[in-house]
């Protein structure tokens, strides 16, 4: 770190004694958020042996922790520093040095406060839990947690440690075993949090209790804990939610993820173990973490979820607050519900009222889902549901800024609802079409406005994907493009911006995928092995069950396209074509590969393979060669994705193929994982397979001299 920065950090924290002895530690640093980094931490080192130096004089009665920005507390440490750490030994060591520091809080020997307004994450919740007490704000930006397991670590300055004995194993284990944090309701119920204040009132109530347990006043804790999390509490209790916890983890990461398994493997020595010893564990532990492959895999996926935040282009986005959609199927009517819960206004289109009935009951069930999880209360749920008007016309049509379009996938219907809706819509408003396939380009054709278009293709189901394609056609203007940008980053998913292309990138790179699972049932593979040993790999589900999933009509047709734009490479296997000839549909028609009952999978459809005139295992690929030949593909077509233009960099690709098919964070994207696989090796095996089944195997141009020249996809050159 330069001077400059090493200076600005220890700025970014500052003393101040009141005159009745009340002492405030006050974080503001020189970016948005409050950071953790080193040189902070040797700042707050030395100003806690000033304020023990105080405590001791009988000068400071009480400390109070709190941030000199609205709306954030401390958002952890810095993940530079983390990325930076290459040996177990260094880990360990600066694990115990951050502990020592936040101990120091918990030994002054008069009441410390924290008051916490807005986002409090990481290393600013462990700093919190040393203290005596606990207040934040009621405002809605206020989230406390845990989040080091998603960069493959557990938290280690004290919060392994420190939140089970705060709360009880059952509350803390979801918090640190997910790394989701909890609102301030929440972090009050489970005894997080003593107290939930207005956030005018935070800093006023915090002095006034300082003062008051300075005076010796006694303070009633208000958490009562059900008998349920007593029991649960105990030796036996522990022992039950740890092997439980376990069964989960397993289910969740098929053991793919270390960090969640350290926490539940140390965690009865932590338990038992004075806090001291339990420090030592805990930073062990993480020592152990933070050098792994998965850790630094996750770390640039979340570095590659950050860059994704910012603006793509230099143009000032468009206000918009008001958003037509047009279309009431299953994701109009899934845009609509997910605009209404982030705050827009909603005006829901379509040509029958048997389709604006459904549109509207999707978007209803999905509010009372959020009810039933406990993400919204009823009355918060009504409110939003109120936001979505519905209308068979362009009525309200001339007081939205964004349209979003979303009919049936043929490019003369998609035209023809675009270029009517344009003039019903006032000039300057953005127009957005859903499209998973047509072309951006050929839509803007029929435009009288087309630099006010482009594509916003989210993915299925709407409220669970988190990408959402941003998609550039010829004409489109780096103002429409701010403005969808802004509009998804608040609708909180990860914008992708891609160029105009066949499948744009997801799809195009998914679509090679799913054929080559073809071919494998075609060669004589099983359903279950390709499936397994796919989902054995890391992805969320086979491609077979996910062709299942997509739905078996819809994925024939996205095959066809593919096929029209890009030739032999992508001739559809014969075993995906002879599905054309039975009436399949997959999941939602209850049968596909398997058998569905009501809506839940049973078992692979023996019959298929007659149906399809396969014959089973008559040459049954290893396990290598399944994944070898469904991956490498994937890997092939990503590298000719960028020789296209598609996308601008491999950060492009791993974040899409990541957000968009759930390709495993754990190996930090398909790129990444080419590189750490060796592109040597992969085209070697790419050039093994042309061979043995043809020019859907030749290696992309790219990656050929990325191989001959040993570089690497995130290297020079």
């Amino acid at each position: 770190m330069n001077q400059i920065a090493i200076a600005a950090d220890v700025n970014a924290l500052a003393l101040r004694v009141d005159d009745d002895g009340v002492a405030w530690l006050v974080f503001d640093g020189p970016g948005k958020l409050n950071l953790l980094t080193a040189s902070v931490m040797k700042r707050l080192d030395d100003l806690l042996e000033e304020v023990g130096q105080g405590v001791r004089a009988g000068r400071i009665r009480a400390l109070i922790l709190r941030s000199g920005k609205e709306g954030t507390f401390i958002a952890g440490a810095n993940i530079d520093e983390i990325a930076a750490v290459t040996e177990p030994g260094e880990g360990q060591m600066k694990a115990a040095l951050g502990q020592a520091v936040f101990t120091r809080v918990s030994r002054l020997g008069v009441p410390t406060i924290a008051a916490i307004d807005g986002v409090c994450l990481g290393g600013g919740t462990e700093l919190v839990l040393t203290c005596s007490h606990r207040l934040a704000s009621d405002r809605k930006e206020t989230r406390i947690g845990l989040p080091e397991i998603m960069l493959g670590i557990l938290p280690g300055f004290g919060g392994t440690t420190r939140l089970p004995r705060l709360v009880g194993l059952s509350n803390a284990l979801p918090l640190i075993l997910t790394g989701k944090p909890v609102d301030a309701k929440k972090a009050e119920r489970i005894g997080l949090i003593d107290e939930r204040v207005p956030t005018p009132a935070l800093y006023p109530r915090a002095r006034a209790l300082a003062l008051s347990l300075a005076s010796g006043q006694p303070y009633a804790r208000k958490r009562k804990q059900p008998l349920t999390g007593k029991l649960l509490d105990t030796g036996l209790g522990q022992r039950v939610v740890l092997q439980q916890a376990r069964k989960q983890v397993l289910k969740e990461t098929r053991g793919h993820y270390p960090a969640p398994l350290k926490v539940l493997e140390i965690m009865p020595k932590v338990l038992s173990a004075s806090v001291d010893e339990a420090l030592r564990i805990e930073a062990r532990a993480l020592g152990e973490l933070i050098v792994t492959d998965v850790s630094k895999n996750l770390i640039h996926v979340f570095r590659l979820n950050e860059a994704a935040k910012k603006p793509p282009v230099a143009a000032a986005p468009r206000r918009t607050a008001r958003v037509a959609v047009l279309g009431a199927g299953v994701m109009g009517g899934g845009i609509a519900q997910l605009l209404a819960y982030r705050g827009f206004t909603v005006r829901m289109k379509d040509i029958k009222a048997e389709a604006i009935g459904l549109g509207l009951k999707h978007a209803r069930d999905a509010f009372n889902k959020a009810v039933t999880r406990r993400r919204l209360d009823r009355r918060a749920a009504e409110r939003m549901m109120q936001r979505i008007s519905p209308t068979l016309d362009y009525s309200g049509f001339g007081a939205v800024e964004l349209v979003i379009e979303a009919v049936i996938e043929k490019m003369e219907v998609k035209q023809s609802v675009l270029r009517e809706a344009e003039s019903k819509a006032a000039p300057g408003t953005v127009i957005t079409s859903n499209t998973s396939s047509l072309s951006i380009t050929e839509m803007q054709t029929a435009l009288a406005r087309p630099a006010d278009f482009c594509g916003m293709h989210f993915f299925n189901p709407v409220d669970r994907m988190p990408l959402v394609e941003i998609i550039r056609g010829a004409r489109t203007s780096d103002e429409a493009i701010a403005t969808v940008h802004a509009v998804a980053r608040k609708l909180e998913k990860t914008p992708v911006l891609v160029n105009d292309g066949a499948g744009f990138l997801v799809n195009r790179i998914l679509a090679p995928y799913l054929n080559e699972a073809g071919w494998l049932l075609t060669d004589g593979a099983t359903i279950e092995s390709v499936d397994k040993v796919l989902v054995q790999f890391g992805m969320p589900m086979g491609p077979l069950r996910l062709l299942d999933e997509v739905g078996l009509d819809v994925s024939r047709h996205a095959g066809r396209v593919m096929y029209e734009a890009f030739g032999e490479r992508l001739r559809p296997a014969p075993a995906l074509e002879a599905l054309e000839k039975g009436r399949r549909l997959g999941k939602k028609g209850g049968l596909g590969f398997y058998k569905y009952e009501n809506g839940k999978e049973k078992e692979v459809d023996a019959a298929i393979y007659l149906e399809l005139g396969l014959k089973r295992g008559f040459r049954q690929a290893s396990d290598t060669e399944i994944q070898e030949r469904a991956v490498f593909v994937m890997i092939n077509e990503a590298a000719r994705v960028l020789e296209d233009g598609i996308v601008a960099t491999p950060g492009d690709v791993d974040l899409g193929m990541i957000m968009g098919t759930g390709f495993p964070p754990f190996r930090g994207g398909l790129l990444r994982y080419a590189d750490a696989a060796g592109l040597r090796h992969i085209v070697s095996r790419l050039e093994h397979y042309e061979k043995k089944f043809g020019e859907r195997f030749t290696p992309a141009p790219l990656l050929k001299r990325k191989a001959e020249a040993g570089r690497t996809f995130y290297g020079a050159g």
